[in-house]
């Protein structure tokens, strides 16, 4: 049973893997590049961090779980060595969602993924990319809980269609069986509209983007976070609902914000972003259980990036 004080427990592939389209652009991404002398692999990794302030979710106006914060962490690496049927994709990535809940809520107070990216990008014509990639992994509620049983394996296929050097199409599918909605299309765009202005218009951080230097770009957009994992077994029992027990859940957020990215080396990128987390949504569907946002709270993040 929910309730709403405010002691603090201190502690989204879907939509997001469609969004890998967005890396197809520029024939780039087969030619290996950002390869050097000093380092035989390339490749490219992501480390971010995002705090999220203290908003409210409710199941009903009678059942509220008020005032609780978020931190959510992500890191990626992925090694991309040529083949001659194209790039391979190899890698981890570790996420992280952690929740200061009220003590009752009966939401979990983490939701976090150890996954393996194994893909395979392939140019087929001057003008289309295709990538085909999965993301093996455990998707559960903490560290103390990793069992084969919370194995998922969500995939994307996605390609991109080079309609000249300012205008790049993109169309994708992403499976993934334990989703509500197993199978989901996305499509986007990618068009330099002027010498310093860039619509970036891909799942899952859509944007509108301005060049104040060669190193600084402005930016102003969105993110889209959406993700599966399994609860504990017992979860629902000692939350008071006993369906929840190893539960299915949804987790989904956008936000909507600015910020800028700071070319500080060919191979780092700082990005720093402010905002507004307008949506965010917790749905055990198969229970019928689910929490939407109420209230919803400032965010900031930070990010280091870059390819190799």
């Amino acid at each position: 049973m929910e309730v709403d004080e405010h002691v603090k427990t201190f502690v989204p592939r879907s939509l997001v893997l469609v969004g890998c389209a967005s890396l197809f652009f520029a024939s780039s991404a087969l030619a290996a590049e950002n390869s050097n002398s000093f380092w035989p692999l390339s490749g490219e990794y992501t480390a971010d961090a995002t705090y999220v302030g203290e908003g409210d979710v409710e199941r009903n106006p009678r059942k509220k779980v008020s005032d609780f914060d978020e931190i959510d962490s992500d890191i990626r690496l992925v090694l991309t060595p040529r083949t001659k049927f194209g790039v391979l994709r190899l890698g981890a990535e570790w996420e992280r969602f952690s929740f200061g809940l009220p003590t009752g809520a009966a939401l979990p107070n983490t939701l976090q993924s150890f996954s393996t990216i194994i893909g395979l990008d392939m140019q087929f014509s001057d003008s289309i990319i295709v990538r085909a990639e999965t993301q093996p992994g455990l998707y559960n509620s903490g560290l103390g809980h990793l069992f084969w049983d919370n194995f998922n394996m969500p995939f994307l296929i996605g390609g991109t269609y080079i309609y000249s050097p300012n205008l790049q199409l993109v169309l994708g599918v992403s499976v993934d069986v334990e989703r509500k909605y197993p199978v989901l299309p996305a499509v986007g765009v990618r068009w330099k509209i002027a010498p310093q202005w860039l619509l970036d218009a891909v799942l899952p951080t859509p944007r509108l983007q301005y060049e104040l230097t060669r190193d600084v770009s402005l930016y102003a957009g969105a993110t889209v976070r959406d993700a599966t994992f399994r609860v504990d077994d017992d979860f629902g029992v000692s939350h008071g609902i006993p369906r929840l027990n190893h539960a299915v859940l949804t987790y989904t957020e956008i936000r909507t914000g600015a910020g800028f990215d700071w070319k500080i080396s060919p191979i780092v990128t700082f990005t720093g972003e402010v905002g507004y987390q307008p949506y965010r949504e917790f749905d055990f569907y198969r229970a019928e259980v689910r929490y939407n946002q109420s209230v919803g709270a400032p965010y900031g993040t930070i990010s280091l990036h870059g390819a190799f």
